[in-house]
């Protein structure tokens, strides 16, 4: 493909969120989840993890089935002011995406002050053209099909130009059959046939990329 545009995930693609940021994330959406909709902290999980298997992302259960303010879920839910403590951060990353042709964009289910911050603190920020957060796309995360077709026409796009590179399956998945090519970032055994590759890190890409 020549001159793709490359359609990065942030959390757990670009950065390993896993050890500090997801578990707090999660914490913070269960407190929120028990406080404003009045349950006890098991059911508050239960609730928070069953949107995220059914819909893709804890927001959109929110927002389809309670009266929530979305604004106000992600900037609660979202408060880092140790951010650069718990980044777990290749720098080798900025190098690797240097090697890549083409455009890169950021495209990802996090709200913008916290991926804003994220990209600030890395450097990762002036290797991407443009970064596209939750509520840049009307509050449609991944993996819903409107959200990759909001992007899609913001940047003047057709899938097949795209190259979506994600750690989430459920993401790939609308990815391929939109008519983009794959790259799952992940350490796990499993293989689909959405995927074009699979790679460990995306330190992988550059040396992985010409099979694309």
């Amino acid at each position: 493909m020549n001159n793709p545009t490359w359609l990065f995930d942030l959390d757990n693609t670009l950065h390993d969120a896993s050890p500090h940021i997801f578990p707090q994330i999660n914490r913070a959406m269960r407190d929120y989840i028990e406080r404003h909709l009045g349950l006890d902290r098991q059911a508050a999980n239960q609730i928070r993890q069953h949107y995220w298997e059914r819909y893709g992302a804890t927001l959109l259960g929110l927002i389809r089935h309670h009266p929530i303010d979305p604004h106000h879920f992600l900037r609660e839910t979202h408060q880092f002011p140790d951010l650069a403590a718990k980044l777990v951060f290749q720098p080798a990353t900025l190098h690797a995406l240097r090697r890549l042709p083409g455009r890169k964009i950021i495209y990802s289910n996090a709200p913008r002050h916290y991926m804003d911050a994220v990209l600030r603190i890395t450097g990762l920020w002036r290797h991407f053209d443009a970064a596209y957060s939750v509520e840049s796309l009307g509050f449609r995360p991944k993996p819903m099909r409107s959200g990759f077709h909001a992007l899609l026409r913001a940047e003047h796009l057709q899938a097949r130009q795209c190259i979506m590179v994600e750690d989430s399956l459920a993401n790939l998945v609308t990815a391929k059959k939109l008519g983009m090519k794959t790259v799952w970032v992940s350490a796990g055994l499993r293989q689909s046939p959405f995927v074009d590759i699979k790679i460990r890190s995306v330190l992988e890409l550059p040396a992985r990329s010409g099979r694309l």
